[in-house]
C-alpha cells in the first residue's frame, strides 16, 4: 500500500477545506458547542448539507447517476475526516450519506430509491436509525418491537432507545422483528410524523438531545416501506454496519484532542516525562487505527466484500480513545465539571462511542468467529 497521499487527493482535500472557511458562518464555534443533537446544530446542518451538495462535496463518492461524481471511497474519508475536524457541521446527516444511502442504493427497491436517494444527495432530509432496545441493546437479533402484517400494512409496537437524532429526524430506518426466529428480522422506512410515534429525549453524558426513546404504539405502515424481504434482513443490517463501525475518523478528531490538552499542559508547565511517554502511546494508537481504517478503505476502493479488518480497525479506535480519555482524566479533570469545552465534549462522547455500531465485547467476539474460526464456547 501507499501511504502518501497521491497530488489530486491533497488538492481535494484543500478544495473541502475551502469551501468550510467558505461556508461556516462567524458563530460556528458556538452553534457546535451545543452538540449534534441540538436544534440548533440539526437546523444549521440543513443549510450546511445543502450548500455543500451544491458544490459537489456532499456525497462525491456515489455514482453519478445517484447525485454523485463516482469519487473513490478515499474522498469520503477526506471529506469526513475535515469535517469531523471542524465538529461535523453536516451533523446527522454524516449518517445519510454514508451508509443509509449506499444500504438503499445496494437493497432498495427503485420506488424508494427513487423516493430518497435523491434528497440525501441533495442534503434536504435528517435520517435516524431505530435498532437498540431496552433489552437488546448490541444483541440486535434478541429485539422485540414487532411488526404484523395486515392486509397492505404492517403494524408496529414496541420501543427503541439511545436513538440519535429523533427527535428532529424526518425518516427513520426501522429494525423490526417479523416472525419467531432468532434471526426474522425486517427493515421499514418509515415517516417520523407518522402517527403513533412518540419520542421521548432524555439527558446523558453525550450532548441534550442526542439520546432519545421512541415508542411506537400501533404504528401502521405500508407493506411497500419494507426494505428488501421480510424476515430477510440481517444482511442488510450487517452491510449497513460495516461502513458504520469505519465511517466516523475517531482516530482523526482523537489527535487533534490530544494536541489540544498537550498545548495546555505545555501552557501550564505540566507537560513532563510521564505524560508526554503517555501521549506517544496515544499517537501511536490513534496511527495504528488511522492505518487499519485506511486498509478497508483500500479494500472498498477495490470492490472487495467486507471483512472483520472493519471490526477490528473499530476495536483499534475504540482502545486509543479510551487511553486518551483516561490521560484527560488524569491530566485535565476539569474537562468532565465544565471546563475546556473540546475537552469536554470528547471526553463525554468517548464513551457512548464505545457502544455505537456495536459494543468492544461484540466487536472481539465477530473478530474471533468470523476472522478467526473460533467457535463459540459450548
Amino acid at each position: 500500500m501507499e501511504f502518501a497521499w497521491t497530488p489530486a487527493q491533497d488538492a481535494y482535500r484543500q478544495q473541502v477545506r475551502l469551501a468550510l472557511d467558505e461556508l461556516l458562518p462567524v458563530d460556528w464555534a458556538e452553534i457546535s458547542q451545543d452538540g449534534m443533537g441540538s436544534a440548533r446544530q440539526i437546523d444549521y446542518s440543513r443549510v450546511f448539507a445543502r450548500a455543500l451538495a451544491d458544490r459537489g462535496l456532499l456525497v462525491p463518492h456515489w455514482p453519478a447517476a445517484r447525485g454523485g461524481r463516482d469519487a473513490s471511497p478515499w474522498e469520503q474519508f477526506i471529506l469526513a475526516e475535515e469535517m469531523k475536524s471542524v465538529g461535523e457541521p453536516r451533523g446527522p446527516q454524516y449518517m445519510n450519506v454514508n451508509w443509509i444511502g449506499p444500504t438503499l442504493m445496494r437493497y432498495g427497491s427503485p420506488q424508494q430509491q427513487e423516493e430518497h436517494l435523491a434528497r440525501i444527495a441533495a442534503g434536504s432530509v435528517v435520517w435516524c436509525q431505530c435498532y437498540s432496545e431496552p433489552g437488546a441493546g448490541t444483541d440486535l437479533a434478541a429485539l422485540t418491537t414487532k411488526a404484523e402484517r395486515r392486509g397492505d400494512a404492517y403494524i408496529v409496537n414496541g420501543q427503541k432507545i439511545w436513538t440519535s437524532y429523533a427527535a428532529c429526524a424526518d425518516w427513520c430506518f426501522l429494525l423490526v422483528r417479523t416472525g419467531s426466529g432468532r434471526k426474522d428480522v425486517s427493515i421499514l422506512l418509515l415517516p417520523m410524523s407518522t402517527p403513533g410515534i412518540e419520542v421521548r429525549p432524555f439527558p446523558g453524558l453525550v450532548e441534550d438531545g442526542h439520546l432519545n426513546e421512541v415508542f411506537f404504539t400501533d404504528v401502521e405502515v405500508p407493506a411497500t416501506a419494507m426494505l428488501g424481504e421480510e424476515s430477510r434482513a440481517w444482511e442488510i443490517v450487517l452491510y449497513a454496519l460495516s461502513f458504520e463501525r469505519v465511517g466516523i475518523p475517531r482516530y482523526h478528531i482523537g489527535r487533534e484532542v490530544l494536541e489540544w490538552a498537550v498545548g495546555q499542559l505545555r501552557r501550564e508547565g505540566r507537560f513532563d516525562d510521564i505524560a508526554r511517554a503517555r501521549a506517544a502511546g496515544i499517537v501511536a494508537g490513534f496511527e495504528t487505527a488511522r492505518l487499519l481504517t485506511y486498509l478497508v478503505v483500500d479494500q472498498r476502493a477495490k470492490d472487495m466484500p467486507p471483512t472483520t479488518d472493519g471490526n477490528v480497525a473499530r476495536i483499534a479506535a475504540a482502545e486509543a480513545c479510551t487511553e486518551l480519555s483516561d490521560f484527560l482524566l488524569t491530566y485535565t479533570p476539569d474537562c468532565l465539571t465544565g471546563g475546556d469545552h473540546v475537552l469536554n465534549a470528547f471526553y463525554r462522547g468517548n464513551i457512548s462511542a464505545t457502544i455505537a455500531a456495536g459494543t468492544y465485547e461484540l466487536q472481539l467476539n465477530l473478530i474471533a468467529q468470523q476472522g478467526l474460526g473460533l467457535r463459540r464456547a459450548a
